[in-house]
């Protein structure tokens, strides 16, 4: 018995149709589908939503549910921005810039790039407020990550023991990201 794949993974968004508008303008995600409903089938709540689903390639679903009747959006008060984030493949680093030049373009605030060894990754926040990632492979990706997977248990017992972040992976990040 064994996980596939991940079927979608669902957020909530503040309005559906800015969010489709902007994931296709910005990222150009394909609207594939979407559900009303006035009672949650789950639970058969009466509460009135709206399902988006957008494709995020390569058979990722990223769905979000708009809730005109509950309180505002909000976010985790404890947890900072930069960890909870949704994080999406580009092909290289050219895609990658044209991306970052795109959505800088278009009035998008962009941090990065940033080399975290055996990728590079932009930053930016989706008119919601989630924090997305756009990434592509370093060149050296295969060899990076064969070291990285030689000592990931070590590291974890060594994390697990200390809550300080161990060394054995510094190699990691002694590279800066060519433009």
């Amino acid at each position: 018995m064994k996980i596939e794949r991940i079927h979608h993974v669902a957020y909530r968004c503040k309005d559906a149709k800015q969010t489709v508008e902007w994931y296709k303008q910005m990222l150009h995600m394909d609207f594939v589908l979407a559900i009303a409903e006035d009672l949650v089938p789950s639970t058969k709540e009466p509460d009135p939503y709206m399902h988006i689903f957008l494709d995020a390639g390569g058979g990722n679903v990223l769905a979000f549910f708009e809730l005109p009747t509950k309180a505002p959006m909000g976010r985790d008060p404890n947890t900072p921005e930069w960890v909870q984030h949704i994080a999406f493949k580009v092909k290289d680093k050219a895609e990658l810039l044209e991306f970052k030049a795109h959505l800088e373009a278009n009035g998008v605030d962009v941090l990065g790039p940033t080399d975290h060894g055996s990728f590079h990754s932009i930053y930016m926040f989706d008119p919601s407020g989630h924090r997305l990632e756009l990434a592509c492979p370093d060149p050296d990706e295969v060899a990076m990550n064969k070291r990285m997977d030689e000592v990931k248990w070590k590291m974890l017992e060594d994390w697990d023991k200390t809550k300080t972040a161990p060394k054995h992976a510094a190699f990691f990040h002694e590279r800066e990201f060519k433009q």
